[in-house]
């Protein structure tokens, strides 16, 4: 903190103030006023930090003027001067937040100016503290903006890529040229849905809840359809049950993140060599919750992973099919939706996730 303390001090009497500021003017920076028009004036006009009031004065009480203050410029720190027969005001005064402290008179020299550097310190860190949140909201507002901007950058430039891809292998006839670009599909792929994750990483991670009613079955078939162009579910036995006789609110957005990577995961890490894979989906919405089960039959995990699934950038399997974020953010949408997460699973076998998400 630079400079002097710049304080307010009302009283009646003028010997009062003449005494208060001579008293103290080589350490802070006084302003003083003979009545409550008067500070009110002054708070407004001047920049103060501290505001001291006697709570005896004619037309309007010390409190009566503190609960003006506090609707005209609340920012200063407040201290009431006050005899012990004031004291249920005071109380009242002190319950209502009007004001920091109170300091019973006669009052002293060094009483007062301790009172007034600790009244200080709380108003600078609060300032401190204001202008902090202003430029958090601003940085997060411009992340906001740099994400899917950032997204739509790199996926233009991508999309064309994988479309000139495609029309030179429907012109190449050479099977090693055809590898070659068969390379550069599977690597424009892989990219393309890196930045999806990356942008899920974000929704899940960085963004407010966005509450809307919920139909989980027309969720679930916009869903469907996107992992049907995305990989080939054929040789997949996708079960689906929703149960929702009642509305349900949440963040679509975050429940979308939690579908696809659990699908993702179910459908990534199925055992090669079984002729009977499963997928199921049950979703149960009663009484206020929505209870989401996703299994699979798959490899499972192994105990000594079990632990660590929900950590960023861990992987459960020595199969590099991953990014290593995906069941972190299912963690994170889960928590902020304020739900729990139950996982079950036995390795060989396959398995499941169990999650219980109130309405918001």
């Amino acid at each position: 903190m630079s400079g002097k303390i710049h304080v307010l001090y009302l009283d009646d009497e003028d010997n009062n103030l003449n005494s208060f500021k001579a008293s103290l003017r080589r350490d802070f920076k006084i302003f003083t006023a003979l009545n409550a028009e008067e500070g009110l004036i002054i708070a407004q006009r001047e920049e103060v930090h501290v505001v001291i009031a006697d709570q005896r004065m004619p037309g309007m009480t010390g409190v009566e003027f503190f609960e003006r203050l506090v609707q005209v410029k609340p920012d200063p720190i407040r201290i009431l001067l006050t005899g012990y027969s004031d004291i249920a005001s005071v109380i009242d005064a002190i319950n209502k937040g009007e004001v920091y402290r109170f300091i019973d008179k006669p009052w002293n020299i060094e009483q007062i100016k301790n009172a007034i550097k600790n009244a200080a310190d709380i108003y600078f860190t609060r300032q401190e503290l204001k202008e902090k949140n202003t430029r958090l909201e601003k940085m997060h507002s411009e992340m906001n903006q740099f994400v899917y901007s950032l997204s739509h950058e790199l996926r233009g430039p991508l999309m064309s890529i994988s479309g000139v891809s495609k029309l030179a292998k429907m012109e190449c006839f050479d099977p090693t040229i055809l590898e070659y670009f068969e390379m550069i599909d599977s690597a424009t792929v892989k990219l393309d849905d890196f930045i999806y994750k990356m942008l899920d990483f974000y929704r899940s991670t960085k963004i407010d809840n966005v509450v809307a009613n919920v139909d989980f079955g027309e969720l679930l078939n916009q869903q469907y359809e996107a992992y049907q162009n995305k990989w080939d579910l054929g040789e997949i036995e996708i079960e689906t049950i929703i149960d929702q006789k009642e509305e349900f609110y949440s963040d679509e957005a975050k429940l979308r993140v939690i579908f696809n990577n659990l699908f993702s995961n179910a459908f990534k890490f199925q055992k090669e060599d079984n002729s009977d894979k499963y997928i199921k989906i049950r979703i149960e919405v009663s009484g206020g919750n929505a209870i989401i089960e996703v299994a699979d039959n798959g490899i499972g995990i192994d105990e000594k992973y079990r632990d660590g699934v929900f950590n960023l950038f861990h992987r459960a399997t020595q199969k590099n099919v991953g990014s290593g974020i995906g069941l972190y953010m299912v963690k994170e949408s889960v928590e902020q939706l304020r739900g729990s997460i139950e996982l079950n699973t036995v390795l060989g076998e396959g398995t499941q996730f169990r999650i219980t998400i109130p309405s918001l």
